[in-house]
Order: structure tokens, then C-alpha cells, then sequence
């Protein structure tokens, strides 16, 4: 037992998540787009900068795509709440993402949208008060998803889909786990421990969850070795944990797995961060691959970015012009 004084858990006061003022609606979420007129602004992009870089990558995934090496995408949570969720089910629908990897926010935030179709509260006014992260209802679905993980020995964002998809909820349609799950890709969840609401709350269980968050490491380690001999890895405005946990993940993967090397890496976010160009764009790509960055917000970019894989996938492979 500590010496130093702990705060008691158990006295805090929780509030309704229904009842919780949320910034983010399903009914203002993104649709995914037809296919007309993507040939045409894709074709017609200038072949300088940026434009260059963005066909290139797109025509990477979908290369790797067709040699049924993996398209990854490492995601943080607010990709959920600036409304992507249908457009990167979309894609998964499609078989051109291949499986996702988020940090625990993510996880909350979806299960929120799953379970009332709302989610991102206003934190400086819940702040103010101490009710900010205190709805009981998040806390209460995160710990069914981490008691689930525990009982079937399998990570959290196997277990999140699982929990999402035997729930009677109505918006299950908008969760990227319940879709993993439906479509039988891996999903994993990396927690870091005091850095979410429900960790505030009672009820939380800290080891299980991160024993849970421990077995998805070694899934999204799994994961990197065929994404490593021609695959693709993206990160999507994560600055921190994900670029961290992937670096490490790679890095037992390669531990495991010789051989020459060929992964193409790109950072998708509104500013530009230390660690995801280091840790996903540059370092996993020095001995061999190709790595981009793309500063640009993610309502915008992430739904250009799904219009292009879906045209350029119904393209011949000899006209991508991409090198090997």
C-alpha cells in the first residue's frame, strides 16, 4: 500500500450521458461520395508538390491492395468526432482498409455514437464544475467491453465490436468497431492509462483493460509484418500514442520477421508534429518504402483521400505508374 494519499474514486458524482450536452451528432456526420468526376480531378491535378504526393500514395495503397498486402490505419478520436466514421467504413466495406488501430479516446467516442448517436462534450464547461468525463453510461460501456475482453481472452477492440454488434443499439451502422467485427478485421485499441474519462470514474478496471490493450500491441505487431513487404500504413491525427505504439510494434515485427524492406507510411493531420513524421513518415521507411505527409484538416482531406482509392482501385495496375 502507497504512503501518499490517493483520491477516493468512489466519492465522485457521475451524471447521465443522455442528459450530457455533446458537440458531435450523427446527423452531422459525412456520407461517403459516388465515384462521378473522380477520374477527372484526380487526372487533372497538377504532378508538383503535394497533388503529386497525394495520387502517389493513394496509388501505393491501392497497388498494395491488389497484391493483397495490408492498408492499416492508425487513428485518433477526433476522426470520429469530425464525422468520418461512415467514409472509413466505406472503405473497409470495400476491402480497401484492411483493418484499424485507435487510441482509447477513440473507443469512447464510438461507443458513445453506437449507444445514443452523440458524442464530445464541451470540456471547459465540464471542467469548471468537475463533471467533465463523469457520464456513468460511457464508463458502464467501456467496462462491458473491457469485462468482455477479459472473459474471452481477446483484445479491446476485438471485444469492442463484439460488445457493440450483441448489443441492442441503434446506431451500431456508425461504429468502426462493430464494422471490424461484421467484417471480420482485426480492430485494436491502445490505451494509455489516466488519460481518458472513464478512468476517472469508479468502476474502471485498470488491469484488465491494459492487459487487454497488451494483447492488441501484439495483434497490431502481427499486423506489420506482411505491411512490411509492400503494405501500407496511414496515421490519421494521432501526435502522440499512436506513431509511439506503432514505432514499437514495428520494431518487434522486425524483430521477428528479416528480410528486405518496403512500407509505404503516410501522416494525415491539421498541423505538423515531431513524432509522426519521425516515428511513421521517416524512420520505418529509411531502410526502404516511402513515407508522406499531409497537413490538412481531416473533414477534408480524409474524404478526398477515400475518393481517389475509390477510383484509382477500378484502375489497371500497369497504368499506376508507381515505382516498386
Amino acid at each position: 500500500m502507497s504512503k501518499f494519499k490517493q483520491a477516493d474514486l468512489n466519492k465522485v458524482k457521475t451524471v447521465s450521458l443522455r442528459r450530457r450536452k455533446s458537440k458531435a451528432s450523427i446527423t452531422s456526420f459525412g456520407r461517403p461520395t459516388s465515384l462521378i468526376g473522380a477520374d477527372s480531378f484526380f487526372e487533372n491535378l497538377p504532378e508538383n508538390l503535394k497533388a503529386a504526393d497525394l495520387k502517389a500514395f493513394i496509388k501505393h495503397v491501392v497497388r498494395a491492395r491488389k497484391k493483397n498486402r495490408p492498408f492499416h490505419v492508425l487513428m485518433g478520436a477526433h476522426v470520429i468526432k469530425v464525422g468520418l466514421s461512415p467514409i472509413i467504413i466505406d472503405l473497409m466495406e470495400k476491402s480497401i482498409i484492411t483493418g484499424i488501430s485507435m487510441n482509447s479516446a477513440g473507443l469512447i467516442h464510438d461507443l458513445e455514437v453506437s449507444f445514443i448517436g452523440r458524442t464530445s462534450e464541451d470540456v471547459q464547461a465540464g471542467l469548471a464544475d468537475g463533471s467533465f468525463g463523469m457520464a456513468n453510461d460511457t464508463g458502464e460501456y467501456f467496462n462491458g467491453v473491457v469485462d468482455l475482453a477479459e472473459s474471452r481472452k481477446i483484445g479491446l477492440g476485438e471485444a469492442a465490436g463484439r460488445y457493440i454488434n450483441s448489443s441492442n443499439v441503434l446506431y451500431k451502422d456508425y461504429s468502426l468497431f462493430a464494422a471490424a467485427n461484421r467484417l471480420g478485421l482485426p480492430a485494436t485499441v491502445h490505451l494509455v492509462v489516466g488519460a481518458d474519462i472513464v478512468h476517472q470514474q469508479p468502476g474502471f478496471k485498470a488491469g484488465p483493460a491494459a492487459e487487454a490493450s497488451y494483447c492488441d500491441f501484439k495483434i497490431l505487431a502481427s499486423i506489420l509484418g506482411p505491411a512490411d513487404k509492400g503494405g501500407v500504413v496511414a496515421n490519421i491525427g494521432s501526435a502522440v500514442v499512436l506513431p509511439e505504439v506503432f514505432l514499437k510494434a514495428l520494431t518487434v515485427s522486425r524483430n521477428l520477421h528479416k528480410g528486405r524492406r518496403n512500407i509505404t507510411t503516410a501522416n494525415f493531420d491539421m498541423i505538423s508534429h515531431y513524432r509522426p513524421m519521425m516515428n511513421v513518415v521517416s524512420r520505418p521507411t529509411a531502410n526502404g518504402g516511402h513515407g508522406y505527409n499531409f497537413i490538412g484538416h481531416h473533414e477534408i482531406m480524409i474524404p478526398l483521400l477515400a475518393w481517389g482509392l475509390k477510383s484509382y482501385m477500378g484502375k489497371n495496375i500497369k497504368d499506376y505508374g508507381v515505382k516498386k
